[in-house]
């Protein structure tokens, strides 16, 4: 299983290329939770901040702005720090 990858404050055209702009968008409240991914998902926040622990690995900290990539099989415990806004897509 691979790690998070984050790209911080990717270009218009890097966001444009992904077509992240059609991607649905999910929200969250200030909260910790844990979670496991069936499959991978990318996602770029578009508001808030969150710090997300690998199952015995370092937090990674994903602010507004940033794209991050969730390989499948990841478990971690989510903790939205700021109220999360963020476009999603799985595959």
């Amino acid at each position: 299983m691979g790690a998070i990858r984050l790209e911080r404050k990717p270009s218009p055209e890097r966001l444009d290329q992904l077509g992240i702009a059609g991607w649905p968008v999910w929200s969250k409240e200030v909260s910790t939770f844990p979670w496991t991914y069936d499959c991978a998902e990318t996602c770029y926040l578009l508001e808030g901040e969150v710090v997300v622990t690998p199952d015995g690995g370092e937090p990674v900290e994903i602010r507004a702005g940033d794209l991050a990539t969730f390989p499948a099989g990841l478990s971690c415990t989510w903790e939205v720090r700021r109220p999360l806004r963020k476009h999603y897509n799985f595959g």
